[in-house]
C-alpha cells in the first residue's frame, strides 16, 4: 500500500476509545512517516507486566514494534472518523493485542491490493485490513491466472464476515442476488474479494448471455461508494460489516439499502510471512487470550458486529 498518512503525532489515547484506554495509552500508534515509538524505558515496563512478552521473536522484543500494513479507509474496520482521528475495530483489537504482547502495533496506511507486496518487501510485520484469509493469498497466487505472484502469508483468523451487495436507496432495480447483476455496472474496491466474486460472476452472465457486469474499481471502498451515491453505477459490494455501516451511516442513512443475503462468509485473518511462525504464534496467543478475558467481546459489541465473533483464533483456516 501507498502511505498516505499525516506526519503529524497521534497520541495513541485519542486515537480509539477501547476497554482499559486509560492503563494502555499509547499501546497503538498510527505512521505513515517518521520514527513514532514510545521511548525503549517505557517500552521495557510494558513489557516486563505483558503476560505473552516473552513469545515474540526478540528482535520485535527490542524493538517493541509490530508494524502493521493497512488500508484506513473501510469503515467500521479501520477509518479516520470525523475528527481525522483513526479508530475501527482492527484498531480495538490490534490495542488489546499490544497489551498482551507488550509492544506497539504500529500502523501504516496505504491501499488493500498492494499490503502483501509491502510485506514481502519487509516493510510490515504483518498485515491488518479486514483481510480474508484464502487458500490463494496463503499460497501467493493469483486467484485469476493460478499463477504464482509471490511469497505466500500465513493468516491468524480473528474474525467471520460474508460479502454483501448495496444500491442507492430505493433505487434497487429489483437487484436481490448476485445473478441480478448481469448487465448491470457494479462498484468495487479493487483486489476484495467482492471484486473477485463480481469478476466470477461477470463470466457467468456472459456465459448465458445476459450480459456482463461493468465494474469499475476503486483503491478504496469509500471512493466507490461516492461513485454509487453519484449514480455512477448500479450497485455497490463490501463485505457485510462494511456495507452495513455504508448503509446506515451515508448520508444518516439517506443513500444507500442492502439488497440480498450476504454470501461467502469467511475469516478475516492477520498476514503474517510464511517463516515467521515465532510471531505467528505468539499473535495467535494474543487473539485466544483476549477472547478468553472478554476484551473481544466487548470490542466486537462496541461496533455491533457481535455476528462476526469467533470463539477462538485458528492459523490459515481460509478455504
Amino acid at each position: 500500500m501507498t502511505a498516505r498518512s499525516s506526519c503529524r503525532r497521534r497520541p495513541a489515547k485519542s486515537r480509539i476509545a477501547a476497554v482499559g484506554a486509560t492503563a494502555v495509552a499509547g499501546a497503538l500508534i498510527l505512521t505513515g512517516c517518521g520514527d513514532q515509538t514510545a521511548d525503549s524505558g517505557a517500552s521495557k515496563e510494558k513489557q516486563s507486566s505483558a503476560p505473552l512478552a516473552d513469545k515474540l521473536p526478540k528482535d520485535i522484543r527490542d524493538e517493541g514494534v509490530i508494524k502493521v500494513g493497512s488500508d484506513i479507509a473501510y469503515p467500521p474496520v479501520e477509518y479516520r472518523d470525523k475528527s481525522g482521528k483513526v479508530v475501527g475495530i482492527d484498531l480495538d483489537i490490534a490495542k488489546a493485542l499490544g497489551k498482551q504482547l507488550g509492544v506497539e502495533f504500529k500502523f501504516s496506511n496505504g491501499t488493500f491490493d498492494t499490503l502483501l507486496g509491502g510485506l514481502r518487501s519487509k516493510r510490515y510485520d504483518i498485515a491488518m485490513s479486514a483481510m480474508t484469509d484464502t487458500k490463494d493469498r496463503q499460497e501467493g497466487v493469483d486467484p485469476e491466472t493460478g499463477k504464482a505472484v509471490g511469497a505466500g502469508v500465513d493468516f491468524v483468523d480473528y474474525f467471520s464476515a460474508g460479502v454483501s451487495i448495496y444500491t442507492k436507496k430505493g433505487d434497487t432495480q429489483g437487484i436481490k442476488t448476485w445473478a441480478d447483476l448481469c448487465g448491470k455496472k457494479m462498484v468495487v474496491q479493487r483486489g476484495t474479494v467482492s471484486h473477485d466474486l463480481a469478476k466470477d460472476e461477470s463470466a457467468k452472465c456472459e456465459k448465458a448471455g445476459k450480459g456482463k457486469i461493468t465494474l469499475e474499481t476503486f483503491d478504496n471502498d469509500q471512493q466507490a461508494q461516492t461513485r454509487l451515491r453519484s449514480g455512477g453505477a448500479d450497485a455497490g459490494s463490501s463485505d457485510f460489516p462494511v456495507a452495513a455501516f455504508a448503509v446506515k451511516t451515508s448520508g444518516g442513512g439517506k443513500h444507500f439499502e442492502l439488497v440480498g443475503e450476504q454470501v461467502q462468509a469467511a475469516p478475516y485473518g492477520i498476514a503474517v510471512p510464511k517463516g515467521n511462525d515465532e510471531l505467528r504464534d505468539a499473535i495467535k496467543e494474543a487473539v485466544d487470550a483476549i477472547i478468553k478475558n472478554k476484551e473481544y467481546d466487548k470490542i466486537v459489541k462496541k461496533w455491533g458486529v457481535e455476528d462476526g465473533a469467533i470463539t477462538s483464533a485458528e492459523i490459515n483456516g481460509g478455504k
